[in-house]
Parts: C-alpha cells; sequence; structure tokens
C-alpha cells in the first residue's frame, strides 16, 4: 500500500515535471462554479478520471438546478427576511401608520390624474400590487374624475411613501419628480379627517356631490375578501361611509348641486342663448352611471329632447321608461360623428382611454348652428374631447376641472355648510380613534397572554422534576394551583386593556398608556413587530 502510494506521488511528480504549466492550465469543471481544480495524473488515468469527473458534473449540475430552484421560490423575500432581521432597530421605533397619497382637482391639472386613473374592476388588483411592498401591510384604492387616492396602513412611514409614489410612476409613466410636484401626502388623523372630508363632499368641486359617497361605498365593496384589505382599512372606510351619511342627513350639504353632471348641466346653462335648453340641439355621448345623471339633469332643467349614445340600447331604453316625458332618441356609437355634426351642445361622458373627438374631426362640422360656437362639456378622465380641439373658433369645450366656476356664487352658503359638516366629521374622526386604539390592544393582551403562560408552563415542569414521584391528583393541584395564579396575575392588566362596553372603561388615551407599559415592561412590542412581518412574509410567499 505504501508502496503503491509513494509510486502514485512519483508519477504525478513526474507528470508535473514533464508538464511545467499543468497546474496553472487545469480548468475547472464547465457545469460547476467551484473553487476545486482537477488535472489528469498520467496519460492512462486520464480517460477514467474524464469518465468520474463528467459524473461528478452531473451530479453537481443537478443538485445545482435543485438549489437554484429553491432560491427562485425564496427570492420574493429576501427582503422580507432582511427587514424581519432588522425589525428590532427598525421599527421598534415607530409604529404603523395610516397614510394617503395622492392627486386630485386641487393639486393636479386634469392631464396629470387622467394617466393615474385606475378603472373599478382593476382596484382589487392594485390593493394586491400594493400590499406586496415590503412596507405597505394594507391598501385602498379611491379612482374617480377628480382624484386618484392611495390609502395605506404603512409599517414605516417615509418607507411607505417612497414604494407608494414609486408604484403609482410604474404603472402612469409619470416620473416620480412630477408626481411629486403634484402629489399630496397626509399621516394618521389627517388622513382620516381627507377621507371623511372627501365622503361628505367638502372635497369635492360641487360641494355635497352624492357621488363621492357611492364611490367610497364601491371601495369597500370591491375591497371585501381582498388580501390587503384588512381591519384598519377596512374600518377607516367604514367610518367614512357612516361620516358621509351623517352629514348629509343633518346638514343642507345635498341643497343645489351635488354631483358633477348637475354642474356640467349649469355650467352649459350659463352659456346657452336664453339660459334655456328649449332651441338648442342636445347629444348626450354614454348612459353609464354619469350619462344617466347628465340626463336626468338636462330634464330637470327643462331639455325635452335629445339624442343619447351608447354602444347598446339597453340602458337607453331604461332611461327613456323613467323619463317618459322626455323625447330620448337612441343612436349607435357608429353614428357619433354625423350626430355631433348635428348638435349644439354635446356632453361626453363614457369610460374611453383614447379621445373620442380629434381636431381633424372636429374641424370638419358644419358652423351652422344655434350659438356661435358649438359647445362641448367633457366630464370623462381619461378626457373624451382632445384637447386641442380648443385651439378651432367654431367650438368651445369644458372639462371637469371648469366646472369651479358653477359652484363660485354659492361660497358663503358652502361655507356655512362645511361648519356644520366639520362638526359631525371632528366627532366621526374621535369614534374612529377609539376604535383603532382598542385594536392596538388586541395584540398586547395576546402576547401577554402568550408570555406568562411560557413562563407559567416552564417553572411548573421544573417544580415537578424537583417532586420526583407524586400522585396525579398531586400533580393537578400544582397544575390548577400555576393557572390560579396566572389568571390572577391576567386579571387586573386585561381589565385595564379591555373595555368590553363598559360604562367604566378607560379613555382611549389612559388605555394606550396603559398598553405601552406592559409591552415596555413585558418586552411585548418587538414580539408583536416579528408577528406583523412574519404575516407579511406569508402574504408574499403566496
Amino acid at each position: 500500500m505504501a508502496a503503491a502510494a509513494g509510486g502514485l506521488a512519483t508519477s504525478s511528480a513526474s507528470s508535473t515535471q514533464s508538464n511545467g504549466n499543468l497546474r496553472s492550465q487545469a480548468v475547472p469543471c464547465p457545469q460547476i462554479q467551484s473553487q476545486t481544480f482537477y488535472k489528469p495524473l498520467n496519460s492512462r488515468t486520464t480517460s477514467a478520471s474524464n469518465q468520474r469527473l463528467c459524473l461528478k458534473c452531473e451530479s453537481a449540475s443537478q443538485n445545482l438546478n435543485s438549489i437554484h430552484k429553491e432560491e427562485s421560490k425564496r427570492s420574493n423575500v429576501i427582503a422580507l427576511e432582511q427587514l424581519k432581521a432588522s425589525a428590532i432597530d427598525r421599527y421598534t421605533k415607530e409604529k404603523s401608520s395610516i397614510i394617503v397619497i395622492g392627486l386630485n382637482v386641487h393639486t393636479a391639472p386634469v392631464d396629470v390624474r387622467e394617466k393615474l386613473a385606475i378603472p373599478e374592476a382593476q382596484w382589487p388588483r392594485a390593493i394586491s400590487d400594493l400590499c406586496a411592498l415590503n412596507h405597505i401591510e394594507e391598501a385602498a384604492v379611491l379612482s374617480t374624475c377628480n382624484r386618484m387616492e392611495i390609502y395605506a396602513v404603512a409599517l414605516s412611514q417615509h418607507r411607505g411613501v417612497k414604494e407608494v409614489t414609486e408604484w403609482m410612476s410604474k404603472i402612469s409613466g409619470v416620473p416620480v419628480s412630477e408626481l411629486c410636484q403634484h402629489r399630496f401626502m397626509l399621516y394618521n388623523k389627517d388622513a382620516t379627517r381627507h377621507l371623511f372630508e372627501v365622503a361628505s363632499g367638502l372635497d369635492s368641486i360641487v360641494l355635497g356631490e352624492g357621488q363621492i359617497l357611492a364611490q367610497v361605498k364601491q371601495v369597500k365593496k370591491l375591497g371585501q375578501g381582498v388580501d390587503g384589505f384588512n381591519r384598519k382599512i377596512g374600518g377607516l372606510f367604514e367610518h367614512a361611509i357612516i361620516t358621509g351619511k351623517r352629514v348629509r342627513t343633518e346638514t343642507n350639504i345635498s341643497s343645489g348641486s351635488v354631483s358633477v353632471s348637475s354642474a356640467a348641466v349649469e355650467l352649459a346653462l350659463t352659456k346657452l342663448p336664453e339660459s334655456s335648453y328649449a332651441t338648442v340641439r342636445v347629444l348626450v355621448i354614454g348612459a353609464g352611471k354619469m350619462g344617466k345623471l347628465v340626463i336626468k339633469h338636462l330634464a330637470a332643467n327643462g331639455c325635452k329632447e335629445m339624442v343619447v349614445m351608447n354602444r347598446t340600447e339597453e340602458k337607453v331604453a331604461v332611461i327613456r321608461e323613467e323619463l317618459k316625458d322626455i323625447q330620448i332618441v337612441y343612436k349607435p356609437l357608429s353614428e357619433m360623428m354625423g350626430c355631433a355634426a348635428e348638435a349644439d351642445v354635446i356632453f361626453t361622458c363614457t369610460a374611453s382611454e383614447t379621445p373620442l373627438f380629434l381636431k381633424e374631426h372636429v374641424q370638419t362640422f358644419p358652423a351652422d348652428t344655434e350659438m356661435a360656437r358649438r359647445l362641448f362639456i367633457d366630464i370623462s378622465v381619461p378626457r373624451n374631447v382632445e384637447p386641442c380641439v380648443s385651439d378651432l373658433e367654431t367650438v368651445e369645450i369644458y372639462n371637469v376641472d371648469n366646472l369651479k366656476d358653477v359652484v363660485a356664487a354659492n361660497k358663503e352658503d358652502r361655507l356655512r355648510k362645511a361648519i356644520e359638516a366639520q362638526a359631525i366629521i371632528s366627532e366621526e374622526l374621535q369614534n374612529f380613534e377609539a376604535w383603532k386604539d382598542s385594536l392596538e390592544a388586541v395584540p398586547t393582551i395576546k402576547k401577554l397572554r402568550a408570555y406568562l403562560e411560557r413562563i407559567r408552563a416552564s417553572e411548573l415542569d421544573k417544580c415537578l422534576s424537583k417532586m420526583g414521584d407524586i400522585t396525579d391528583k398531586q400533580k393537578k393541584a400544582i397544575y390548577d394551583l400555576s393557572m390560579g395564579m396566572m389568571k390572577k396575575f391576567l386579571h387586573g392588566p386585561m381589565q385595564q386593556l379591555r373595555c368590553d362596553g363598559r360604562s367604566d372603561c378607560q379613555k382611549p388615551e389612559e388605555m394606550l398608556e396603559i398598553m405601552h407599559a406592559v409591552n415596555r415592561m413585558f418586552d411585548l412590542e418587538t414580539e408583536i413587530i416579528l408577528e406583523t412581518v412574519r404575516t407579511k412574509m406569508e402574504r408574499t410567499k403566496k
């Protein structure tokens, strides 16, 4: 054996001498990224060595493929693993926050807003995408003709804002730098108050607009069952709906123009000869929610006949049945240009993502109308009428941003109604904060109970091991003693942390103070945070 080994060594050395540069020319197995290098010992063993190496390569390649598949599965949670590892340092300093980031009619022009518009059918998908971001726990999307707003529960305020802003840029193609010029951001109570004002119609172009409350209800309806539209965001929108209903019931905010549709009809009326629809030819394109409201407001303002265009006749037939005294003529969309050429006033309210009327279309329309210029009222977002159509001298265009003029005259009345509404909003804000604070106590109660149960079980095991051979009855007595002591110890903290509808329960601020004291005393905050991170990681792995 020794001689053989010596011969092998000699052969190896000889081979190395005859191939002075053999070591430097050794090539790693092409199928494995490894630091091990192989070299043939001599000409006799080269073939056998190559066979063995190929077998090793095959086996290693299979192992690597398996590893790569496993790594691929884990790739989408690497960032969250890092977040978990650093949770103590990064998250004990700040609690999760309710945030709202968005653009609305007050902060951004329509040409920016229309790029960010998200159709209702895509809201659930948007919620899922937002909650896949590292620092977003829950989310909701409110996208209307006047606003596009993202509501979220963020693990970290500034990181959450950064991620949501980048997501908005990605889906719209609007650079982050441009979004930052137009976006607004609010946190916690300010974010909650904003949504309550939106639901109440205080943030709309038309004070008390009724349609926005229906849209807030739709957010809650479409969010139900979507992973990411959870307890806090769901509760936020539920309280917003309650607030919106109270404001409309307890104030006169719904009197006058209460929707974009009614404001559009009133705006057009101010531009007509003798401020009357009696002698003008009216065309309404679109018979959806907005179109139906336009038709109803036209009827209420004296318009006795109109042409309505829609993809199908069914919706128009339903409206015609409701307004039997009004002559409503249905035309298919294929006749749109011909009907528009014959109309004096054209209302456009469709969900088309591209303009219906281009400059080259409109400039061919005849100029012989009842008015000096043909009137387009475009209340769609994205806009149905190309902006450059306004360059034509024969045309006058108004969009949703122009509706502010309709309500300007009622400023003093709006202010009075808004003051009344703000009192209700403040009351409901307090109710929501109390409800939200009560949620904060739930994880503390659960973690405190689990923490004490671990201590009880551990100390019980130690006691029983020291007592040696005792009867089952004695073991039960000791177990009952440990459980009784734990219950007695928990009774005081639980009474302070729970309200359960009792008249003597703590005020929200007192309960929070007690909760934070218990968290600090038993170091429960870290466990609660890590539980949140674990939940987020589990959602990401799905």
